[in-house]
């Protein structure tokens, strides 16, 4: 039996131009692979991301902060809340095969945090970089392009 894929887009809520044209492609080549895109389902990254994956004709999931759909992006199919604040961002990690930061934002970084602790693969575009005791930690992949992300998260899912 084929299991299904599910990638986690996660970055900033702030509408910037340039993030969200980055998300928007990733959504795109992540439903051009067949897989579910997962997001916040809210604005910024997260409603790019769940455009891009729409108009290629991709399945989105929103998981969200409030008790209510009101104010979610209008490109998902799933929008569940979960009147659950930031502490939504496990669900949002735990559902993900690899995780895609866009942005720095601390949001971000607390759902980085726990797709480490959760032993998830995180892709990071424009992204947080990461120390630890004064050293580098590899933990986040750096990429420069929505098409090295999408790829990158692919060729580790399938080797796990």
């Amino acid at each position: 039996m084929q299991t299904q894929t599910y990638i986690s887009v996660i970055g900033v809520g702030a509408e910037r131009e340039d993030l969200n044209n980055l998300a928007y492609e990733v959504g795109k080549l992540i439903a051009k692979q067949g897989a579910i895109l997962v997001c916040g389902g809210l604005g910024g990254v997260m409603n790019s991301a769940a455009r891009g994956a729409k108009e290629a004709g991709g399945r989105t999931v929103g998981i969200l902060p409030g008790s209510s759909r009101a104010g979610s992006s209008e490109y998902l199919d799933v929008a569940i809340p979960t009147d659950m604040g930031h502490a939504r961002n496990a669900i949002i990690i735990r559902s993900a095969d690899a995780v895609i930061a866009i942005g720095a934002g601390y949001g971000t970084l607390s759902e980085i945090g726990l797709a480490l602790k959760m032993e998830k693969p995180v892709i990071g575009l424009r992204t947080w970089g990461l120390f630890r005791d004064g050293e580098k930690d590899e933990g986040i992949i750096p990429v420069d392009t929505a098409q090295e992300a999408v790829e990158t998260a692919f060729k580790i899912i399938r080797q796990v």
